[in-house]
């Protein structure tokens, strides 16, 4: 699952893009199976992965001076790609939390707050991308780790899929830890997406829960799902990432 993705020339035809990689990666703070902090591996698990759209979970921005620091910069820089933090959790002098990185041209950004009662607080990024011929919704998130909070996360997400238009192509990812494959949250999201493969991610060592999901709608755009299992992104978190390829030429024209 490590081999290159398709080349730039199959993907963009004429003035649009065909197919679009995006992938889905909880990158634990960039901290491995070994211990140690190395946002440059996480890099180098990205450049494996091989996206036009990374939606990253757990990147912690805590400043400082050493390469472990900053990571949404480290690694916006590392694959000269656009960041888009999330609503961040302020944390001692640092933040932490949901970023997206992109080569494709951002439209808009809104931001969701998720946050649950007492719990950690929790948000979700909504970017609408540009194409070409096309426009992309993409919302990418990190829900929390109680089904109560979880279903009024999803019933808040579910509400602001449904503020655009039908037609319009959006894709939601994420780290959604849910477990549970009939869970009522997961059986509404399926209802208004359409229900995707889920590939086993986590643990990394030894994957048996499918916590990470893409959805695209429309459902057929869907070219392949899959998770990025190499020696390197074994160890990189306790996370592997999983990839979706669009086919694009599905979406109708604008």
């Amino acid at each position: 699952m490590g081999a290159p993705a398709e080349g730039d020339a199959d993907r963009r035809s004429g003035t649009g893009l065909r197919r679009v990689a995006i992938g889905s990666y909880n990158v634990h703070k960039c901290v491995g199976l070994d211990r140690r902090r190395l946002p440059s591996r996480i890099a180098a698990v990205l450049r494996e992965l091989d996206c036009d759209i990374y939606a990253l979970q757990e990147v912690d921005n805590e400043e400082g001076e050493h390469e472990d620091s900053m990571q949404l910069e480290y690694l916006s820089r590392a694959l000269d790609m656009a960041a888009v933090p999330g609503l961040r959790i302020v944390r001692h002098s640092g933040q932490y939390g949901n970023a997206l990185l992109t080569r494709l041209p951002i439209v808009s950004v809104h931001r969701h707050d998720l946050s649950y009662w007492r719990f950690e607080p929790r948000g979700a990024l909504d970017v609408q991308l540009d194409l070409g011929d096309h426009q992309m919704r993409v919302i990418a998130t990190h829900l929390g780790l109680s089904r109560m909070e979880r279903r009024s996360q999803w019933r808040h997400l579910l509400r602001a899929v449904a503020t655009a238009p039908a037609e319009l192509p959006t894709v939601v990812l994420g780290d959604m830890n849910e477990w549970f494959r009939f869970s009522a949250a997961l059986r509404d999201a399926n209802r208004i997406l359409g229900e995707p493969l889920a590939p086993v991610a986590f643990p990394s060592f030894a994957p048996f829960l499918a916590l990470t999901r893409i959805w695209v709608r429309p459902v057929g755009a869907m070219k392949s799902i899959e998770v990025h299992r190499t020696p390197l992104s074994r160890r990189a978190s306790d996370h592997l990432p999983v990839k979706a390829v669009i086919d694009v030429e599905k979406f109708g024209r604008n």
